[in-house]
């Protein structure tokens, strides 16, 4: 994707002659800057200090055509950020080609406003510690295909709710600088993904942490606590494509889309829901860790080990050879419960196999089709799974299961967890799992159960998330 360059508004004239439709009322206190108009907002930006908090009255807000919100040179501090709000949740709609438009600016946070506008929002490389919170973003479905572009550094996504596309586009892109970097340290958390109704093929994802060019860059992203709800615009929900990051805690419910490590190695996907969709988890590139994940109801495969185009991707490669699929090697899958699904554990028939992958402590529960329908595989290493229900064993080896019922309980939740004298209760063999909790957020302890649910009589610490978990009046 080629960057975009922003037009800069000089006209503060024209931006006076937008009016709000509500005034702000009541006292502020003396960092507290009130506006009233497009002029005054863009005044106070210029003048604002460390801990200034620039208060935004209720009303619309249409940008004149290239004309922008800018917030150029301005550097807040992790104690005093400069925070830009608007008076009430949702209150303050801007419209117009562009909105805020960053650069050159640190420690901002912009939090409580509607976005409708027609163009990208981006925060680039030369700005860092950026926050975006309790936004609604919900852009012109016939302007820019990306509604959210992420280059900065230590920036922060959370409370936001993202929500009704019609057409080819995502949410959330993440990049860097140039054509390999990644933005670093990245949090997008406590968000709501929903009704992304593209009916194409692909390109329509909910979140893209990175492209084929940026996977060997290690991003550190964490990916945490978002719900995505009829998000069914592509195949992959969460879209990796670079490497070590974190995706865990999130619910995909009702969804075409899954989660697919589709460019990059040593990633973490751990404790998530993805219930009643499509796709499920889907894993290419290397030493990837697949953990507590609880996949039921998918219509379509719920865990897919990849076999590649390529063994390993590798930085001398051509941009062709990039953008095709590297062969999962040495991931370990371990404590995940996958429940009532189409399609269950299975493999791909690409030329380069999966090699040196650890299946171990998986639940495995369906009635049709076969539990286990893996390709090709070298060096894979099958302990402790516990299969159940009428679906075939498939091609498992007889060495790597046993079948038994495993006493399986709906909660008022809707999550099947084991109930007492299960036959996976302390029948978790793998050494040295090094998995703490399960995906309740119980203890495992030195005698681990087998699945993502760790038998417990205590109320569940996670759960799968509600709207009310999320967006913007989340707590």
């Amino acid at each position: 994707m080629q960057r975009r360059t922003f037009l800069r508004s000089t006209a503060v004239a024209a931006l006076a002659a937008v009016p709000l439709t509500t005034s702000l009322s009541g006292s502020a206190s003396a960092a507290d800057v009130p506006v009233a108009t497009l002029a005054q907002l863009q005044s106070a930006i210029n003048s604002a200090a460390p801990g200034d908090r620039i208060v935004v009255a209720d009303g619309t807000y249409t940008v004149p055509s290239g004309s922008a919100i800018n917030i150029t040179g301005k550097n807040g501090t992790a104690a005093a950020q400069i925070t830009i709000v608007s008076k009430t949740r949702g209150g303050a709609v801007l419209r117009g080609e562009r909105g805020f438009v960053l650069s050159d600016s640190s420690n901002i946070t912009i939090s409580g406003f509607a976005f409708r506008q027609s163009t990208t929002m981006e925060i680039p490389a030369d700005c860092s510690a950026i926050r975006l919170t309790r936004n609604d973003f919900q852009l012109a479905d016939a302007g820019d295909p990306y509604w959210l572009v992420v280059r900065a550094d230590d920036s922060k996504i959370d409370r936001n709710h993202f929500h009704n596309k019609t057409t080819a586009g995502i949410f959330i892109v993440v990049d860097g600088t140039g054509k390999t970097a990644m933005a670093q340290n990245l949090h997008i958390f406590r968000n709501h993904f929903s009704d992304h109704s593209f009916t194409g093929a692909n390109g329509g994802e909910p979140i893209r942490l990175g492209v084929s060019g940026r996977a060997l860059s290690d991003a550190n992203a964490i990916v945490e606590y978002n719900l995505f709800e009829r998000c069914d615009g592509d195949p992959e929900a969460i879209s990796v494509k670079s490497s070590k990051n974190t995706i865990r805690y999130n619910t995909i419910r009702d969804s075409r889309g899954g989660i697919v490590l589709r460019h990059g190695n040593r990633s973490v996907v751990e404790g998530n829901h993805l219930i009643d969709g499509i796709d499920g988890v889907r894993i290419y590139g290397n030493d990837h860790r697949i953990v507590n994940n609880y996949l039921s109801g998918l219509s379509g495969r719920a865990l897919v080990v990849g076999s590649g185009t390529t063994r390993d991707h590798n930085s001398g490669e051509t941009p062709e050879e990039r953008t095709g699929n590297d062969a999962c090697d040495r991931a370990v899958i371990v404590h995940n419960s996958l429940i009532n699904n189409t399609g269950s554990l299975s493999g791909e028939t690409r030329a380069y196999e999966p090699q040196d992958v650890t299946v171990a402590d998986n639940l495995l529960v369906g009635d049709v089709g076969s539990l286990v329908a893996m390709g090709a595989t070298t060096g894979f290493t099958w302990q402790s799974n516990l299969l159940w229900g009428a679906a075939g064993d498939g091609n498992i080896p007889a060495g790597g299961f046993t079948r038994a019922d495993p006493l399986l309980s709906q909660g008022a939740d809707g999550v099947l967890r084991l109930s007492s004298g299960s036959p996976a209760i302390g029948a978790a063999t793998l050494a040295g799992a090094a998995v703490a909790d399960d995906i309740d957020g119980d203890q495992r302890g030195s005698v681990r159960d087998i699945g993502a649910d760790e038998y417990a009589t205590a109320p569940a610490l996670r759960h799968p998330l509600t709207a009310a978990d999320v967006g913007p009046n989340a707590a």
